[in-house]
């Protein structure tokens, strides 16, 4: 008997991207170098299935961060992401702290193993600036050993948006996928890594076949 959309349950990443969990990740930095310039903001989406077999963005997760000890702060960096590190109001945190970086490497881990799949692999718009700046932040921290991500592995949406739409900006990648972008929230963490994850999630679903169709056809 052929099955309806509301008797099938969403199916997992896990067997799609060879075990690999995409996760949208964007950082907010006070510079360009990774190793000595503070890493300021942090948000990351992973991106799931939905019963349709369509790719949606998951829960954000989401942190401000407290410049390291030592850390460079680039005036000319802080002024165009518009942060005050040493705000009060942002209600930042310590990289190491329980509830910063290891909250959400934990929360991520939990949504891997949930998908079955066996790394995460980070998804960017300029997705190697991200990883840097992650990765120098886990060297830091010394939770190498829990951060979910692959070393080296990135989906790139630069890349994507330049194969699909001939743009490599983020705002007019969206312009062309029909997905609102307002320049003033830009340069944020959280607002980038949705916008980021709405285009990717636009660009699968576009190029990949919908995964519904396989499964109810298989059945």
């Amino acid at each position: 008997m052929e099955k309806s959309v509301t008797d099938i349950t969403a199916p997992i990443i896990g067997q799609r991207f060879r075990g690999f969990l995409p996760i949208v990740v964007d950082v907010e930095t006070a510079g360009f170098n990774a190793k000595t310039d503070a890493l300021l903001e942090i948000a990351c989406i992973p991106i799931l299935y939905n019963e349709q077999g369509e790719f949606v963005p998951g829960k954000a997760l989401h942190a401000h961060i407290n410049p390291f000890e030592g850390a460079n702060l680039d005036r000319r960096s802080l002024d165009f992401i518009g942060i005050d590190p040493f705000n009060p109001m942002r209600m930042a945190m310590a990289e190491d702290e329980k509830s910063a970086l290891k909250r959400i490497f934990k929360e991520l881990t939990a949504i891997r193993r949930e998908q079955e799949c066996t790394h995460a692999v980070l998804v960017g718009h300029n997705a190697h600036f991200d990883l840097g700046f992650l990765q120098a932040a886990v060297a830091r921290t010394g939770t190498k050993n829990q951060s979910p991500f692959h070393s080296f592995s990135v989906f790139d949406t630069v890349t994507l948006s330049a194969v699909m739409f001939g743009q490599t900006v983020l705002a007019k990648s969206c312009i062309q996928a029909g997905i609102d972008f307002d320049g003033k929230e830009a340069h944020s963490a959280l607002y980038d890594t949705q916008k980021t994850a709405e285009l990717f999630c636009y660009i699968l679903n576009k190029l990949a076949p919908n995964l519904l169709d396989t499964m109810t056809a298989d059945q």
